[in-house]
């Protein structure tokens, strides 16, 4: 195989460490997209790679040579993948669809579980007020027949004014309208099977709270007042940790609590001008998302030309 081929088990890793400056200067809506999208891409390019380097190591096993019909001379003549390579390949490969698997499994059950805790909160609306003295606000997402709930805690209630409370229902309002579960869901998978694109999920953990505050942001008219409305909300969820009652199910959904330094960041773009396009971005990424699904299609050809070749005429 040319040494095209392995180029997609290397751009994850370009992909992580462009993760941060894309989510920190595109458009939120924008980089999420792209960014969940490249994840997918990616992980997908890489392990269709190693299916192939498996693929190639295994028939130059004398007895799947003798069952398929294969010349052993020739395969040994063209040598698509060197024996090391292909049981790298094949273990790697092994590892990524079982904590693929894994995290879909888990996942998909969070996800049902959600949906069935937020069908059975008290009273028919869309929010739901709880007791709990600790400051919290999240997003219970639903499923077709079993609407998505907002739960806010009494405790950060008491912690926002009017215009506050408005700021937080707009978020909030804005994760489960655009389903930014999904993208964040698609995202891990993605990193769980290949484990250099960790970066890049959790770039996309952080533009979807950038394109919910900018939702709050349009809904209000006021980005200073939604800058205060989140360190608020952030100062008082830190103050009550130790009464906080996140369910397990919405904490499944998350995936993971919200990164160290996030908050902060999200403050400071929200009193900043409003994010603009950027076309050379826009464009390097693009380059890099084309560079790999040409070097993922270069590999399957690469391997068909030789099944065809090696197969006894």
């Amino acid at each position: 195989m040319h040494l095209a081929v392995y180029l997609p088990l290397l751009f994850p890793a370009l992909a992580g460490l462009s993760a941060g400056p894309l989510a920190r200067r595109l458009e939120p809506r924008l980089a999420t997209w792209l960014l969940t999208a490249a994840g997918l891409l990616l992980a997908a390019s890489s392990t269709l790679v190693l299916g192939l380097l498996t693929l190639a190591g295994l028939v130059r096993i004398p007895l799947v040579d003798a069952l398929k019909g294969y010349s052993p001379e020739l395969v040994a003549r063209q040598d698509p993948a060197t024996w090391p390579a292909a049981l790298a390949g094949a273990v790697l490969l092994a590892l990524a669809v079982l904590a693929a698997a894994r995290l879909a499994a888990r996942r998909a059950g969070a996800l049902w579980s959600a949906a069935l805790e937020a069908a059975c909160m008290p009273g028919p609306g869309p929010v739901v007020v709880t007791d709990d003295p600790g400051a919290d606000a999240y997003a219970m997402p639903g499923l077709p027949g079993l609407p998505g709930r907002i739960v806010i805690s009494h405790g950060m209630l008491d912690a926002l004014d009017p215009a506050g409370r408005e700021i937080l229902l707009s978020h909030e309002r804005a994760h489960l309208r655009h389903h930014h579960y999904a993208f964040v869901a698609l995202t891990q998978l993605a990193a769980a099977a290949n484990p250099l694109l960790r970066p890049l999920s959790g770039a996309v953990a952080y533009t979807v709270e950038r394109w919910a505050d900018e939702h709050a942001a349009r809904h209000t008219g006021n980005r200073r007042a939604v800058a205060e409305t989140v360190a608020r909300a952030a100062i008082a969820a830190k103050r009550s940790r130790g009464a906080r009652r996140i369910p397990a199910a919405a904490l499944g959904v998350l995936g993971r609590r919200p990164a160290p330094g996030m908050v902060p960041r999200r403050v400071a773009a929200l009193l900043a001008p409003p994010p603009r396009s950027r076309p050379l971005l826009l464009a390097a990424a693009a380059a890099l998302l084309a560079a790999t699904g040409l070097c993922a299609l270069e590999a399957a050809h690469d391997l068909h030309r030789f099944l065809e070749l090696a197969h006894a005429r």
